[in-house]
């Protein structure tokens, strides 16, 4: 055989490619005379072609006890350990070797749920963003930021100028966080090994795993209230007690406790979809929960005779620098409640059908709907203050207070309405929290998690984390929104000026999922870490953390506690600007040539078609190809030889 045909030959057992069409089902090596098939490893075998892989669970579970003999990563398990790890391993569609398994660093740089997102799985379109905030606009925690204020001591009219500020900022954040995901179809895991390093991103990854965790325990909190309800309209209003307590903490009762595990349960099949199933839940719940929360105010009004409290709710009547602060503290609720979206704001624009599918749709329904759902709230506390002389903080407070009169029409009404705001919680807490932190956990173990293991491993783990004593007064619940909005904040910061201004939306896919010591995003370094964003993510936090303290009740200077209200803003800026100072002095591999650092007439991101990216990133690693660079061609040089050789050694 001459050198040629064994250059091809060896590249195209690498690539699993076939020299005449390009199929993967066999992979065939070119001699002068003879063809014969040849298996992924280069031996010869009459029966190569891959095996559908298993899709429930029994099959899983038949495939890891009787696995295929013809392949040689297949063998029988040796002993009962083995048989548990096979069993356990998540089966990767999208491989770059023939293994049955990839190890754990090569999953780790590559997998089927941290792969782009190819043109037949982005099935979002402008109408999908539009029923995903209207189905995460209406539910019970909208209700609870949108009352912030009003326990601040700030009337119904200044709480709704926040809400519109705040969440307009929102808005903002969330679509400059969504263009990346947008535009390249990659998720937030991805992103961030953009800016913070191949290997640091896992810290990046792991923070916002944590905050996932604590949000879904909260919502699924929210919802055990509403099962609450819904039991109590059914069996009368004394369950607590005819329910003897037996919990040592007296803000949960064993009752609550019985229905926070009730709406826990309710949620794991929910866990079970893929993301891009998603959308008929959006669908369902934009459907059923705007008549519920209208329904609501309607009969919130009727029942106070349309008579509101207008003015202050509470014995607090702040004038002057108070009163601008405690704006400015209404105003930040809105952003510290969205921190975590706002960073993982590419886990769904990813799935985007066009260019703009999740610009414009996004920037205009977010502001407007919380705005919408804001002010329902804010109706229902006002008319409620007016019947019963409390600032209840949440909506569920208010609906538990109408069955003091255990009337038919009361108990029917007040369970279609707990019911609506469970399927509200539900929709909320699986589209962001479970499968964000579902995606997160897949570039952290993806050998053994794939995003629905992620959402189960979320669900159990938010059963440690005791959400009602976060949620106790609404002061705990801003405290906890703040603390995490500091890290959070200057980790987007650091991502938005790493995407816009040090790289002008330039990114090179195939480095992405690569730990080679020459590409962009291992920046030198065989720790894939870019000291410039970690620096700047560090110093973003300094400003806030004396407030931090402050709000855990140590005494710290007044202007530190000011500085601390601006928390997500004076994070994001100060990463922000020190990364561009950073990478102005010493700069990043990967930025545009030719462009000055300050022009902003020339910007490189693209819509990129990833339907053949699994064959592109394999000759990326084979041959250093990148397909965004130059058109690829069959001429083989000695490089892949010897590549082929050196891994036919290993």
């Amino acid at each position: 055989m001459n050198t040629a045909s064994d250059a091809a030959s060896a590249f195209e057992i690498l690539t699993q490619r076939s020299p005449n069409d390009g199929r993967d089902s066999t992979l065939q090596k070119r001699g002068n005379v003879d063809v014969a098939i040849m298996d992924s490893q280069g031996n010869d075998s009459d029966e190569n072609i891959e095996e559908e892989p298993p899709k429930t669970l029994w099959q899983r579970f038949a495939h890891a006890v009787k696995p295929n003999r013809h392949n040689q990563y297949d063998e029988p398990p040796k002993n009962v350990g083995e048989k548990i790890v096979r069993f356990l391993e998540v089966h990767q569609h999208k491989r770059a070797s023939a293994k049955r398994a990839e190890g754990i660093v090569e999953s780790f740089l590559f997998n089927d749920d941290l792969a782009p997102v190819e043109s037949e799985r982005r099935i979002w379109d402008w109408k999908q963003y539009v029923f995903f905030w209207i189905s995460g606009s209406f539910n019970v925690n909208t209700w609870q930021i949108s009352a912030t204020g009003m326990q601040l001591g700030l009337n119904w009219w200044q709480t709704w100028i926040c809400i519109w500020v705040g969440y307009i900022a929102v808005a903002c954040f969330v679509v400059i966080n969504s263009r990346i995901g947008n535009f390249y179809h990659i998720a937030f895991p991805i992103s961030s090994r953009i800016a913070y390093g191949v290997y640091f991103s896992l810290w990046i990854v792991l923070n916002r795993v944590v905050m996932g965790c604590v949000w879904y325990s909260v919502q699924t909190y929210i919802g055990s209230q509403t099962v609450a309800l819904m039991l109590m309209s059914i069996f009368g209003t004394d369950l607590k007690t005819r329910i003897p307590n037996t919990m040592n903490t007296k803000n949960i009762t064993t009752f609550e406790f019985m229905c926070f595990m009730i709406f826990w349960g309710a949620q794991l099949p929910a866990l079970w979809f893929p993301p891009q199933t998603l959308r008929y839940l959006f669908t369902v719940k934009s459907i059923i929960t705007p008549f519920a929360a209208f329904g609501f105010l309607i009969w919130t009004l009727k029942k106070s005779h349309g008579q509101l409290a207008l003015g202050s709710l509470t014995q607090i009547h702040p004038t002057g620098s108070v009163l601008g602060w405690n704006f400015i503290i209404s105003i930040m609720s809105a952003l510290d409640n969205f921190a975590t979206l706002i960073l993982n704001a590419p886990d769904f624009s990813r799935f985007a059908r066009t260019k703009h599918s999740s610009i414009y749709s996004q920037m205009i329904i977010l502001p407007l709907m919380y705005a919408i759902i804001s002010i329902i709230g804010i109706l229902v506390t006002s008319a409620a203050f007016t019947m019963y002389g409390i600032n209840y903080w949440s909506p569920l407070d208010v609906l538990g207070r109408f069955l003091d009169h255990q009337t038919a029409g009361n108990r029917g009404g007040v369970f279609m309405i707990a019911l609506s705001f469970g399927i509200a919680q539900l929709g909320t807490n699986i589209a962001s929290n479970s499968i964000s932190v579902g995606t997160d956990m897949t570039a952290i173990l993806p050998k053994f998690i794939n995003i629905r293991r992620g959402g189960y491993i979320c669900a159990a783990i938010s059963l440690a984390i005791c959400p009602w004593n976060l949620m106790a007064s609404s002061s705990k619940f801003t405290t906890a929104l703040s603390a995490y909005a500091v890290f959070l904040s200057s980790i987007s910061g650091v991502v938005c000026a790493d995407y816009y201004v040090v790289r002008k939306g330039l990114i090179k896919l195939q480095h992405c999922y690569t730990n080679k010591p020459n590409s962009l995003y291992m920046y030198g370094t065989r720790y894939g870490t870019n000291w410039r964003a970690v620096l700047a993510y560090v110093l973003g936090i300094v400003p806030n953390f004396p407030g931090f303290l402050g709000s855990l009740g140590v005494k710290v200077p007044v202007n530190a506690m000011r500085v601390y209200y601006l928390n997500y803003f004076v994070g994001f800026l100060i990463s922000f600007l020190l990364y561009c100072a950073f990478c102005y002095y010493s700069p990043v591999p990967g930025m545009p040539e030719g462009v000055g650092y300050f022009d902003f007439s020339h910007w490189f991101e693209k819509w990129t078609e990833v339907e053949n990216f699994v064959e592109q990133r394999k000759k990326f690693e084979i041959d250093g190809v990148d397909g965004d660079d130059e058109d690829y061609t069959d001429e083989l040089s000695s490089t892949v030889v010897e590549n082929f050789k050196n891994t036919e050694k290993v």
